[in-house]
């Protein structure tokens, strides 16, 4: 880690410390270049759903849309770029999103730090570091052309099958991690709804995504909501609104209860090191349970559980952390907040090594054309796959089935 990076890294500390002063929730997550990018791409969909009727919005819209929103964020000349269409109302449904999902993004929270004069002098980062770190431009080594070059032996071919599955394994655990310490977390919610296999495939994901927002709380309590009713046989369950998730009580009911059992973890085990560790091992053993020791996901989960429960005893056992090993009656989660911001920013710094295959030359081009990036190793959201991606627009979907019966 340069010092650059430890810059950010005290940064986050600096608002995990003073979570009072930034925050209603010490459970507020903080989010990387890519679940700022997956946030805005959400948003502009939903804006897109009230202006047009479709729930999709295009990747080149989304990144000029968001070239614009961090030069508008951190102050930054914009005067060569064209704003976009229904900014205003884009903008302010990307900070809603963020407060219903109990998140801020790494600009608002360096902002405040040094708008309340809670970071040293020596520790200040410039608007222009910060937007080349986002982007990534900070982490090019030299090494400009990387992300054209195009696999061309099987080596370099498996080398490239084996970085996506460590991916998803870190996306996977991580995300059950975030949702444990934030249950507000739509994003994580999307990654593991399904992973492992519950049978919660798109049509699940839709429906427990329309009952959220007529509620209007998030995902997971709206899925806890139904399932808490269910297992009661309150009347409750007659609801219509309850009617489309009825085909999905045996995987809610798995999902929900694999995220009580976390939570009874960190109720019950009051030492962090103890409670973390216990934490990963358990959903090691829920992602991996029916697949063979062969199985690439199950190495490659089992490489990232240790280098976290490495990461958690390092967190505890220094000397400059709040929290300690001899802290008492603190929990578990409190250690889980800071080491889940250091995995992100760690992850969406270095999980763009190669470029998937699913994008050709031409898109790598535009990329790089609209984000101004010699690499894309920072933009983390392009290798993003979860039920987001594939919710759509309910009465879309019906004219279509009538018109192709």
């Amino acid at each position: 880690m340069n010092a650059f990076q430890k810059k950010v890294l005290n940064l986050i500390k600096c608002f995990r410390r003073q979570w009072p002063l930034f925050s209603n929730s010490e459970r507020t997550t903080v989010c990387g270049a890519d679940c700022m990018l997956m946030a805005l791409q959400l948003s502009m969909a939903e804006i897109n759903k009230q202006h047009h009727g479709d729930f999709t919005v295009s990747l080149s819209d989304v990144l000029e849309t968001w070239k614009y929103l961090v030069h508008d964020k951190l102050g930054l000349s914009y005067e060569n770029m064209k704003e976009p269409e229904n900014y205003a109302e884009l903008k302010n449904a990307y900070h809603a999103f963020l407060a219903r999902s109990s998140m801020l993004d790494l600009i608002d929270i360096c902002q405040k730090c040094y708008g309340l004069g809670l970071v040293s002098e020596d520790e200040s980062i410039t608007p222009v570091q910060l937007l080349e770190f986002i982007s990534g431009i900070m982490n090019v080594q030299g090494n400009n052309d990387s992300v054209l070059s195009t696999p061309s032996t099987p080596v370099n071919r498996q080398g490239q099958e084996n970085m996506k599955v460590t991916i998803l394994a870190k996306k996977c655990v991580y995300s059950y991690l975030s949702l444990l310490v934030n249950s507000k977390d739509d994003l994580a919610l999307a990654h593991i709804l399904n992973v492992p296999d519950r049978g919660l495939g798109r049509e699940a994901f839709t429906n427990l995504k329309h009952a959220s927002q007529e509620r209007k709380m998030s995902i997971f309590l709206m899925a806890t909501s139904f399932i808490r009713t269910v297992e009661l046989g309150r009347r409750g369950c007659a609801s219509s609104l309850f009617d489309p998730l009825r085909a999905h009580v045996k995987g809610l009911s798995n999902f929900v209860h694999f995220i009580d059992k976390l939570q009874e973890i960190v109720g019950e085990i009051l030492n962090p090191r103890i409670a973390g560790g216990r934490i990963l091992s358990t959903v090691k053993m829920h992602l991996i349970k029916g697949r063979n020791n062969g199985d690439p996901f199950c190495q490659a989960v089992e490489e990232v559980v240790q280098d976290l429960d490495l990461k958690i005893k390092n967190i505890i056992d220094s000397p400059h952390e709040v929290l300690t090993a001899s802290t008492t009656g603190v929990s578990p989660t409190r250690v889980m907040g800071p080491l889940l911001f250091f995995l992100l920013f760690s992850f969406t710094r270095n999980q763009m090594h190669y470029f998937p295959s699913i994008w050709n030359i031409t898109v790598v081009l535009v990329l790089k054309g609209i984000c101004g990036l010699r690499n894309l190793t920072n933009l983390g959201m392009l290798e993003v796959h979860c039920n987001f991606t594939v919710y759509r627009n309910p009465s879309k979907e019906k004219l279509h089935k009538a018109k192709n019966p």
